[in-house]
């Protein structure tokens, strides 16, 4: 998860929001919270207030940050991408997986974010008893 919250922040070009990490993520908001307190503590992000929005925490990637991304991406990429995803499928595997990930992506788009969700309070159950 580290590695994605790096990632996304040097794609983003600029400041993400922590709600706006949480979206992407796939961890919860808690779980976010921790990873991004380990990768201050690093060095290789920083977290301030939101001049816009003094609720919203606003996460910014270092320069060793960056750096660690631009080192540690090609050899993600080579080894997920390539060895790991693509090198084992055929071109008609690869082509119904381009359609099969294009349903999911649309179907994602369409959902709310997570971050839009109300949160649980603790001792709260996770389903109703009959």
């Amino acid at each position: 998860m580290q590695f994605q919250v790096l990632a996304r922040l040097a794609d983003a070009g600029s400041p993400l929001t922590m709600t706006q990490l949480a979206d992407g993520a796939v961890y919860s908001r808690a779980g976010l919270t921790y990873q991004a307190g380990l990768l201050e503590k690093a060095g290789l992000i920083t977290r301030g207030t939101f001049a816009e929005d003094e609720r919203a925490v606003l996460v910014t990637i270092t320069d060793k940050g960056r750096e660690l991304v631009g080192r540690v991406l090609p050899g993600h990429i080579q080894v997920t991408r390539g060895r790991l995803l693509f090198d084992p499928l055929s071109d008609a595997d690869l082509e119904r997986l381009g359609e099969i990930m294009t349903r999911v992506r649309d179907h994602v788009r369409t959902q709310p974010p997570r971050s839009a969700a109300p949160r649980k309070r603790r001792g709260e159950a996770t389903s109703s008893a009959s």
